[in-house]
């Protein structure tokens, strides 16, 4: 059962806040029917190959069909909605705030927000690797071969061993540096240089995390539960 006065001083902390930087992960977007990656049921689960393997350059190039079937099967769900939780980070957003998720799944530009940045990027932002034109969901549905130059197409998201976006970084670098108000949800929070950006925090940040198991950080307080119970409340 949550705890209804965290929720009170939570949503008390969010009232009183100048500028707040959510940091999102998979979690949040499970309830839009999306699995998340590493749990019994997500997409790795009943793998065979390493997701550093399948879901790296080297994949993609020399076994794109096998890299192609994996995230065609496993990772685009191109008809899910956004859920309570999308819709009331983006409204607080839009008063006073910034996103930074992990999520490649869009969700939250479906829910409006403006203030996001895509740390690993997004499975829509789909290009070809040869002429570097963008291709359409449905056109890299049919194919991961670009019919007009024959290329790899491939989706916009980080792979392993590949550097995040440099503006992606910057913008989320000074988001946090902005904000006096840090709340975690859906993420266990051990990927980097994810994790890592709580450092760039002001050293007054207060930091709420809402997730179902505790997130390996210190001076945080948290909430163990259900991000969409939670939200709702809020």
């Amino acid at each position: 059962m949550i705890n209804s006065s965290q929720i009170n001083e939570l949503a008390t902390d969010i009232k009183q806040a100048q500028h707040i930087t959510f940091l999102t992960g998979a979690g949040v977007s499970t309830h839009s029917g999306i699995p998340d990656y590493r749990s019994k049921n997500g997409i790795y689960g009943g793998v065979a190959e390493s997701p550093e393997t399948i879901l790296s350059e080297e994949t993609l190039y020399q076994r794109p069909e096998f890299f192609y079937r994996f995230v065609m099967d496993n990772m685009y769900f191109p008809t899910a909605q956004p859920n309570i939780i999308h819709q009331k980070i983006a409204a607080i957003c839009h008063d006073k705030g910034d996103l930074i998720t992990q999520n490649v799944d869009s969700l939250d530009q479906k829910a409006g927000n403006q203030h996001l940045t895509e740390f690993h990027g997004s499975l829509y932002n789909i290009y070809c690797t040869k002429c570097h034109n963008p291709v359409s969901y449905e056109a890299y549905a049919q194919s991961y071969r670009h019919e007009a130059c024959g290329g790899i197409i491939r989706p916009g998201i980080v792979l392993y061993g590949e550097a995040i976006n440099g503006d992606n970084l910057a913008k989320a670098v000074n988001a946090m540096q902005h904000s006096d108000l840090v709340i975690i949800s859906g993420t266990s929070f051990v990927v980097y240089p994810f994790a890592q950006l709580l450092s760039y925090r002001q050293s007054g940040a207060k930091v709420w995390a809402i997730n179902k198991t505790a997130i390996p950080a210190p001076g945080i307080s948290a909430i163990i539960g259900d991000a969409l119970d939670v939200f709702q409340q809020l």
